[in-house]
């Protein structure tokens, strides 16, 4: 079946597209024609799980109702506003009545997917109303909006045409977490990891500037991305170039800090709604610039006294901090009620006619506890993701202790014996096992939320007061403070003691929290000390180690997920001598150095050989910087065979060992040496297992390298069907 649809553009563009019908099972099919308006019908693109993503356009299908799958939900919602709506373009002529119906179905929607799939969408619930505002004034995709938080973007994707795909969030081959380029024409910029929305939302808009174009640019912010600096630095280039785009803070009350969220909230009543549309409102603005036009006239003094005077108007009637956003060069409207449809609604579209008159930043309260039945599915649903993550609410045979709480408790250990340790925390969340340091140690605990660039200086501060900080960051966000880690710490020679946490592949994280790079750019710094956990054990052993070291910065990396062992029990860390490794197996066929948690998958590759009958070396590295060089030259020497085995992109611990075997002259002997890394490309969300199926990173795919190398090729086949 084919679609043909076209859409007026508020500017006198008329779009015009053509779709095909797509094989998804739907229990409805809606003719565009019975809706007032028709639309361009924008693509859906799902990405393979590995490879290179395609920049190709495919188009999407209507998609009218979910899926037929009787034993999807836990009961059958009733959506039937929602199940008409195929695109943005079909809420132009929805009265506020319904819209405010369209939004209840939406959150009734994602509350009854939260509550069978026990994914948590509470962010997106809480941006309901403003989604449906959105698409209902703005005309996306024409108009661009950029999201800085991916986790509040489902009722987004819902409404372009992606519902039926929901609930496979994060899953293998299905929707992406955040805002993805590669899946659909309404998503223009990827979400990453926050902070992003401004600053690529200006470049548009110069862009739009530039070659004579009048789309929209709507950029959506929030709580925990005002924690990055970029943010801010993006706003003060938006009121320097005043270049027309609108900013949309969503403020949904939450804080790094209890006190803050326990104090006065910024209220939102008849009079704010009220004083948020004047200042919305065209005549207003335009009274404004005219005014400040006929004082620049007069004088410059009497310019700059109308400017006070102004400012301190404003700040007397706006909430707390409203006028740093005027400082920055960006007119302020707000608060406004995120939840009432009708006030979003007309500060939108006042703002949305505003030509010519720069950016615009409009302050959004929102509350994620919104909905029909006062949200009973979300808080049902929540419930049981606090349950699921709570290790006293869960027998002992079914939670399993994570490396997260073995490195915590090996901190308290060391933190009860040196009273300089202190734990400094930065990144988009923070683990529940850090509460324990937290609850133990509150003086000496520091989160800083999306900050990490502060984060290492102000560990390299802490240092060089004389304590011992332990800074830690997941390695994707340890990305964002590579030059503070370079010229703050490694650079002066400062001990700060890396703790990388979610190393490696993430599963349904993606690779937007994948840590593939942190033993590349790590190792290669001049006067670090990077280290790599085999198993819990040696994960306190070097907790302990890092907190002896007190004359250079020191790193270690720990995976996501559950220890080896069951049934353990935290024991105080030993201090390993800098720069050893072990061999755990002696065998005379081949030798698999392994690096990190990757030694488990070497063990079981071996374990796979010997059964072939194969005699295989196993030894565990620990240091990438520096080498075990006595351990490396005794392999190299007693075998034919060595592969190096890692859960890294390429340029880390195998290269290391590559480049002192070659300068050594082992290379030019009888040693035949094979990495084994992370490809290079993008894995995409899926499980851990999947990845690292995808990434040839199991025990089975090591061992069928192996037995390539020995000329088993059809061994190795047979090992992999």
């Amino acid at each position: 079946m084919m679609g043909t649809a076209s859409a007026g553009y508020p500017f006198g563009i008329t779009v015009h597209s053509h779709g095909k019908i797509g094989a998804l099972p739907q229990r409805m099919n809606f003719s565009s024609s019975s809706f007032p308006l028709n639309v361009e019908l924008s693509r859906i693109h799902l990405y393979p799980s590995s490879g290179p993503a395609s920049t190709s356009k495919g188009l999407v299908s209507p998609l009218g109702s979910l899926p037929d799958i009787d034993d999807f939900f836990w009961e059958k919602v009733s959506t039937p506003l929602l199940d008409v709506i195929e695109n943005p373009i079909h809420l132009k002529n929805l009265s506020a009545k319904e819209l405010k119906q369209l939004a209840d179905e939406i959150r009734l929607e994602l509350s009854s997917i939260m509550s069978r799939t026990q994914k948590s969408f509470r962010p997106s619930l809480a941006v309901v109303e403003l989604t449906v505002a959105i698409h209902h004034v703005f005309h996306a995709p024409m108009d661009k909006i950029l999201w800085d938080d991916g986790a509040q973007t489902y009722a987004h994707k819902i409404l372009t045409g992606r519902r039926s795909l929901i609930h496979t969030v994060q899953e293998k081959n299905g929707l992406s977490g955040s805002t993805s380029r590669f899946e659909s024409d309404y998503d223009p910029f990827g979400a990453g990891h926050g902070c992003n929305s401004i600053s690529a939302g200006l470049g548009m808009a110069i862009a739009r500037d530039i070659k004579g174009k009048r789309e929209r640019i709507v950029t959506v912010i929030s709580n925990a991305t005002t924690m990055g600096g970029q943010v801010y630095e993006a706003m003060s280039n938006v009121g320097y170039l005043d270049s027309n785009m609108v900013v949309i803070l969503n403020d949904s009350r939450h804080s790094l800090h209890p006190k803050i969220e326990k104090g006065p909230k910024t209220s939102i009543n008849a009079l704010s709604s009220t004083l948020s549309k004047l200042q919305s409102s065209k005549s207003f603005r335009k009274l404004r610039e005219v005014a400040k036009g006929a004082t620049k006239r007069i004088g410059k003094r009497m310019h700059e006294l109308a400017a006070k005077l102004d400012e301190y108007a404003r700040g007397m009637i706006g909430p707390l901090g409203s006028t740093l956003f005027e400082e920055l060069g960006l007119y302020y409207i707000g608060p406004v009620d995120g939840h009432n449809i009708e006030d979003l609604i007309c500060v939108l579209q006042e703002v949305a006619s505003l030509d010519s008159m720069g950016p615009v930043l409009v302050h959004v309260i929102t509350e994620e506890n919104q909905g029909p039945e006062n949200n009973r599915k979300s808080k049902i649903a929540e419930k049981q993701l606090e349950d699921s993550s709570n290790s006293d609410s869960l027998p002992s045979s079914i939670h399993s202790l994570t490396y997260s709480d073995c490195f915590v408790e090996a901190l308290v250990v060391e933190a009860v014996k040196d009273k300089d340790i202190m734990a400094v925390h930065a990144g988009m969340q923070m683990e529940t096992s850090l509460q324990l340091f937290q609850a133990k140690f509150p003086d000496k605990f520091f989160d800083v939320g999306i900050a990490e660039q502060h984060a290492v200086t102000f560990s390299a501060g802490l240092a060089c007061g004389g304590l011992k900080p332990f800074c830690i960051i997941p390695s994707t966000f340890l990305q964002r403070a590579y030059d503070q880690v370079v010229h703050d710490v490694d650079r002066q020679r400062i001990p700060v003691r890396f703790v990388i946490t979610s190393a490696g592949l993430v599963g349904s994280d993606g690779p937007m929290q994948c840590g593939a790079f942190d033993i590349t750019f790590m190792s290669c710094l001049p006067n670090m000390i990077v280290m790599a956990p085999s198993n819990e054990d040696e994960l306190v052993h070097m907790v302990a180690t890092a907190a002896q070291i007190d004359d250079q910065p020191v790193c270690f990396r720990y995976p996501r997920g559950a220890i080896v062992q069951s049934g353990y029990s935290i024991c105080s860390g030993i201090p390993i001598e800098v720069g050893k490794g072990k061999v755990l197996a002696e065998g005379k066929d081949v030798a698999l150095l392994g690096y990190g948690a990757m030694v488990q998958n070497c063990l079981k590759a071996r374990s796979l050989l010997s059964k072939l009958g194969l005699d295989v070396t196993v030894a565990d590295a620990r240091f990438c910087k520096p080498l075990d060089i006595k351990l490396i030259r005794q392999l190299c020497e007693n075998h034919a065979f060595l592969i190096t085995v890692e859960e890294g992109s390429v340029g880390g611990f195998g290269s290391h060992v590559a480049q002192f075997i070659a300068l050594d002259g082992k290379l030019d002997g009888r040693i035949q040496w094979r990495p084994i890394v992370l490809p290079d490309n993008y894995i995409e969300h899926a499980s851990v297992d999947e990845q690292l199926a995808l990434a040839g990173l199991t025990g089975h795919h090591i061992a069928a390298t192996a037995l390539s190398l020995l000329g088993h090729n059809r061994e190795a086949l047979l090992l992999m069907r």
